[in-house]
């Protein structure tokens, strides 16, 4: 068994048009400084998914046991959503405050599983100001993107 260690997620998605092709990057740093990049687009999604899925994407690669997680977005969405929000949609059956359906429930519901028994600390940076690892992430949601317009074309 291995020594439980933290691990560092990046994540980004995109969209061109909303709803529109979507991509997403995310960039897993493990205790040993060792990263791994993963990327993929839709034909026709929206930008908040393209978030979620980043952020799903980095959990559902962690295979060894971890002791903390932090997760680095530049969505408010995803990380209010995770931190704030989460826990009045669920009792209030998967309502806003608004009492209209939650979007993207799919994808909380499995953010939610992910992060079951996890120790995950939600980090929000400004998109787009020059951090590292969030502008790469973007890069790879665009270059997955790229791709996929490439490849239906």
């Amino acid at each position: 068994m291995g020594v439980e260690q933290q691990v560092t997620i990046y994540s980004d998605g995109a969209c061109r048009g909303n709803p529109g092709v979507g991509g997403y990057g995310t960039i897993i740093v493990d205790g040993t400084g060792a990263e791994v990049e993963i990327s993929g687009a839709e034909a026709h999604t929206t930008n908040n998914r393209m978030e979620l899925t980043a952020a799903i994407s980095g959990l559902e690669t962690l295979t060894e046991p971890t002791s903390k997680i932090v997760m680095v977005t530049d969505s408010q969405y995803l990380q209010k959503g995770m931190t704030e929000w989460i826990k009045g949609w669920i009792r209030r059956d998967w309502k806003t405050s608004g009492r209209k359906p939650v979007l993207n429930r799919d994808l909380w519901e499995k953010l939610l599983a992910l992060t079951k028994g996890r120790t995950v600390e939600w980090k929000w940076v400004k998109g787009h100001a020059g951090h590292e690892q969030n502008e790469r992430c973007d890069q790879l949601a665009n270059l997955a993107m790229d791709e996929h317009q490439f490849r239906v074309s």
